[in-house]
């Protein structure tokens, strides 16, 4: 498993919290260990570019997906295949704004567009009701493990470790 990092934001953030983040999200789905993904964390600029050149729309946004091998998630008797799961880019400037006015954290913020990510690339979607109620469950899954996990160090049972 690849999970790479690139902050060319100009901004701190935490990496590896964001490496352990993927490698929970992805145990969790079934995401076969020899899959790839990249997050990239940019500033307001590049990310109002690629915002405006990708969706047509005007300013930053938090976090748009780039999906690759349009890999789906695995069960407990069958992992997705391995693959390229895609690019995941984050703004931590637009990321640090909606946590305050979420009054949590900009790691807690940067974590929750990270999965949110990671479940586009998983062909996940919120356009319809039914979408969202099922994607946003499992976002909140991924978030409330994974800081249950972070508390209290466990490790998940059969979890894998990924490189």
């Amino acid at each position: 498993m690849s999970i790479e990092i690139t902050n060319e934001s100009g901004m701190a953030v935490d990496e590896a919290a964001i490496q352990r983040l993927l490698t929970f999200a992805l145990d969790l789905l079934h995401v076969h260990p020899d899959a790839d993904v990249a997050v990239l964390f940019v500033d307001e600029g590049a990310m109002e570019r690629l915002h405006v050149q990708w969706m047509d729309e005007p300013g930053p946004t938090d976090v748009l997906s780039f999906p690759m091998d349009e890999l789906r998630p695995g069960t407990d008797d069958r992992i997705t295949p391995p693959g390229l799961l895609g690019d995941i880019v984050v703004c931590p400037q637009v990321a640090n704004a909606q946590a305050e006015q979420a009054g949590h954290s900009p790691l807690e913020e940067m974590q929750l567009l990270t999965a949110h990510g990671l479940l586009h690339l998983l062909g996940f979607d919120h356009a319809e009701a039914e979408e969202e109620r099922e994607m946003f469950g499992i976002q909140r899954d991924i978030l409330v493990g994974f800081a249950h996990e972070e508390r209290h160090g466990e490790g998940r049972k059969g979890g894998r470790s990924r490189r």
